[in-house]
């Protein structure tokens, strides 16, 4: 069994915000000329990351399915006079790395991780696994548009952002991910417990609204979310 305690933990659930929308909400958060390059992702995982103020030590494990699919749909779309603007947007760095640029934040390690339906139960063995005193989880997806008929886009905008450590002193809450097809508590179960296989948005609705929860999140692998 791996297990953790969780601190720091800070949630972005925007809605149906636009790209456009989320800047001006955001834009006080990052110096002007990085926000004008900023996807919407980038802002909302530098929005989360910034509240905790990662150190250079502590490693970020960073996870999303998508990525930064807005950017790319309009980029598409410019086609078949494509615009250079849209082109460099559509292959800027991922979210968190914008996020730690615009900070000008060194870090020694990052672990990206994406386009796994078994995505959440990776992300987590890697980040209960950096064998560091204190870790960075963080992640997210912004909505697509006609990507969405593809199965090539999420369908909602969120981020997360969280420091998993040994130490319970002061924690929020303690999850554990365990190998086996473990029982889980019926008392906890989600409408569909094998809804957080399919990418980050359940779990990312366990953290948001701070839901105890213990099934399977993947083949043999079992979390259970507890707050304290």
């Amino acid at each position: 069994m791996l297990e953790a305690y969780i601190h720091s933990l800070y949630t972005e659930d925007p809605g149906r915000e636009t790209p456009a929308e989320t800047r001006e909400r955001l834009k006080d958060l990052f110096p002007r000329n990085a926000s004008r390059r900023m996807t919407q992702l980038g802002q909302l995982v530098g929005a989360v990351l910034g509240r905790i103020g990662p150190g250079e030590n502590e490693p970020i494990v960073y996870a999303t399915a998508y990525g930064e699919t807005r950017a790319l749909e309009s980029y598409l779309e410019s086609f078949p006079a494509p615009s250079p603007t849209l082109f460099q947007t559509s292959i800027h760095p991922s979210g968190v790395q914008q996020a730690l640029i615009a900070r000008q934040q060194p870090i020694r390690e990052l672990f990206p991780m994406t386009g796994s339906d078994c995505l959440t139960a990776r992300a987590l063995e890697v980040a209960l696994l950096t064998g560091a005193s204190k870790t960075l989880f963080c992640g997210g997806e912004e909505r697509g548009t006609w990507m969405l008929d593809n199965g090539a886009a999420s369908e909602r905008t969120f981020a997360f952002a969280l420091v998993l450590s040994a130490d319970p002193t002061g924690a929020a809450g303690h999850l554990a991910l365990t190998a086996g097809e473990a029982a889980f508590s019926r008392s906890h179960e989600p409408p569909t417990a094998t809804a957080a296989t399919r990418g980050l948005s359940p779990f990312f609705d366990l953290l948001h609204m701070r839901q105890a929860f213990s099934g399977l999140i993947a083949p043999e692998r079992t979390l259970t979310l507890a707050w304290l």
